[in-house]
């Protein structure tokens, strides 16, 4: 791979949706966000005003987006791209399901997960490989007189994302919880957590 220039990628989760607050596993469904989402999406930008970023990039899922681009407003930042590998992981059959009803329907699924993937889930290595596409498509295309990009995902697909490249042990990412990722120029190096999202 060719030597580029290091980046600093912010990677924040979306702010909450209806789903979040029902505790539905939303997946690859599109749900917007909530107003308690778009508030939290203003908070976060707040958060990072100090990171002077230069760019936002969102998964192509709503809640993504619009957290994306509430953030790009208040920072007067360039909303640069839309990338589809950063949805979230398909969660299979537990996907519109609080977790009580997974265990009505699925009990077996149920008790083996999160060891075993849920019946029809995207597995967790696929997650990390288009994941990881997207973020070096991103390196490599968007914005590269920009050092520091914001980039706005999902939990899962983030966590997924963190242990699997950066290899840090990650708990359940709340509504914008964002990560701090090192590009060195070949590769993703080090993560740390920004700070803990505003409540």
């Amino acid at each position: 791979m060719r030597s580029l220039r290091p980046r600093t990628i912010f990677i924040a989760r979306h702010g909450e949706t209806d789903w979040n607050r029902l505790g539905r596993f939303q997946g690859r469904t599109d749900v917007p966000l909530n107003e308690a989402g778009r508030a939290q999406a203003r908070a976060l930008a707040e958060r990072l005003a100090p990171f002077r970023i230069g760019a936002v990039v969102a998964s192509d899922l709503s809640r993504a987006r619009q957290t994306a681009q509430i953030v790009a407003e208040m920072l007067s930042l360039p909303f640069v791209h839309v990338e589809p590998d950063l949805r979230e992981r398909g969660y299979g059959v537990f996907e519109g399901l609080t977790r009580e009803e997974c265990v009505a329907r699925y009990p077996e699924a149920w008790e083996a997960y999160p060891r075993s993937e849920p019946p029809l889930a995207e597995p967790r290595v696929e997650v990390l490989q288009r994941f990881t596409r997207g973020l070096r498509r991103i390196v490599e295309t968007v914005a590269l007189d920009e050092p520091r990009l914001l980039v706005v995902s999902h939990g899962a697909a983030m966590r997924t994302f963190l242990e699997g490249a950066i290899g840090m042990s990650v708990p359940p990412v709340p509504n914008t919880g964002a990560y701090e990722v090192v590009h060195d120029g070949r590769a993703f190096v080090e993560a740390r957590l920004v700070e803990s999202p505003l409540r």
